[in-house]
């Protein structure tokens, strides 16, 4: 799975074509999230199907050395300030290059108000399609995908605002 993220990354910028820019990426909008089983920062299992499905979800795929992630936070901060009672944020961290201690570690300095997983097994990087680092998708109350995007220069405040309205 390393390389397949990198990859997917290196490829999008050799093309010319930043991943932001593109218009769907990961998992297409429509399709129904699959519910998977990733882990909390203490190892304990954690059921996405426990908010899939039943409330609108935020997912960021997330790395402590991904500098689209760091531009993308305070975006994301003010996202969860004025939907977080709404929605669900969850941060989920993926298994490359860092461990559970480097992000405990780095969200003593940079804390987030919202969940924090860990993909160890890249469990969720696979059942989201997740291309790279900086992957936002969005879900509607059913757990369909309503916005997918990547980089730090998104601006998903128009598809949080719908799955809230709609509650669908």
């Amino acid at each position: 799975m390393r390389h397949l993220t990198l990859g997917v990354a290196a490829a999008s910028i050799v093309a010319g074509t930043p991943l932001a820019a593109q218009d769907q990426i990961g998992l297409a909008r429509g399709t129904v999230a699959a519910g998977v089983v990733i882990e909390d920062l203490d190892g304990e299992p954690f059921d996405l199907g426990q908010v899939v499905g039943k409330t609108p979800v935020l997912l960021q795929f997330w790395a402590t050395w991904c500098p689209d992630c760091t531009r993308l936070f305070p975006y994301m901060k003010a996202m969860h300030a004025e939907y977080g009672d709404r929605v669900t944020f969850i941060a989920v961290a993926v298994a490359v290059n860092q461990s559970q201690r480097t992000i405990r570690r780095h969200l003593e300095s940079e804390a987030l108000p919202f969940m924090v997983l860990w993909d160890t097994r890249g469990r969720a990087t696979r059942a989201f399609m997740a291309p790279t680092t900086s992957y936002v998708v969005i879900l509607d109350s059913s757990g369909t995908v309503v916005y997918t995007g990547a980089g730090s220069d998104q601006d998903f405040a128009g598809a949080l605002e719908a799955v809230v309205v709609n509650r669908r």
